[in-house]
């Protein structure tokens, strides 16, 4: 039985602060990863309809959200 364990103010606010702080790792690392590619990957992804590129980039943010996910579990 689960009960309401979760609602308690400190896991609450402690689930809140685990997923602003992987969001916020996921996002920088998503922004390093623009930044070392040669081209502009929005331009290339939604203007030049990149099917192959944006295969990658999606498969990179899937494994960046994995391994923050991970790190966060433990």
């Amino acid at each position: 039985m689960m009960g309401i364990e979760w609602l308690k103010p400190a896991v609450f606010f402690g689930s809140m602060l685990y997923a602003f702080i992987g969001v916020a790792i996921f996002w920088i690392c998503f922004v390093i990863v623009d930044k070392l590619t040669p081209y502009n990957l929005w331009e290339e992804i939604v203007e030049k309809k990149n099917l192959a590129l944006a295969i990658v980039v999606g498969a990179t943010a899937i494994s960046i959200g994995q391994v923050v996910a991970a790190a966060i579990h433990g």
